[in-house]
């Protein structure tokens, strides 16, 4: 477990932001930027990263693309192709980075 920079884990502003704002629980990133009992503050909040693992893309539900801040599994699709500039694969893997405000 160690504290880490906000910024590494969420490289733009309005994703911490939406994390504030309990929007963002989570963030699928191409390589691991956290562990398991990490923690983050934003703003003087703490958050702890609860869960780290790789899934396949085809995996993701419209529910973890709410929880990515977009309203459904499409929209955050074409947010991910248009933001990266690449083609949806599903079975393309990547790391999910999920999250909670620590009771610390």
């Amino acid at each position: 477990m160690a504290r880490i920079d906000a910024s590494e884990l969420l490289p733009a502003e309005r994703l911490r932001t939406g994390v504030l704002e309990g929007e963002i629980t989570q963030l699928h990133r191409g390589d691991r930027h956290a562990s398991e009992g990490d923690t983050f503050a934003i703003e003087g909040t703490t958050f702890e990263v609860v869960d780290v693992r790789e899934r396949r893309l085809g995996e993701l539900t419209d529910d973890d693309a709410r929880a990515e801040g977009s309203p459904d599994l499409e929209s955050y699709r074409r947010r991910i192709e248009r933001t990266h500039d690449l083609e949806w694969d599903d079975d393309d893997t990547a790391v999910l980075h999920r999250f909670e405000r620590s009771s610390e």
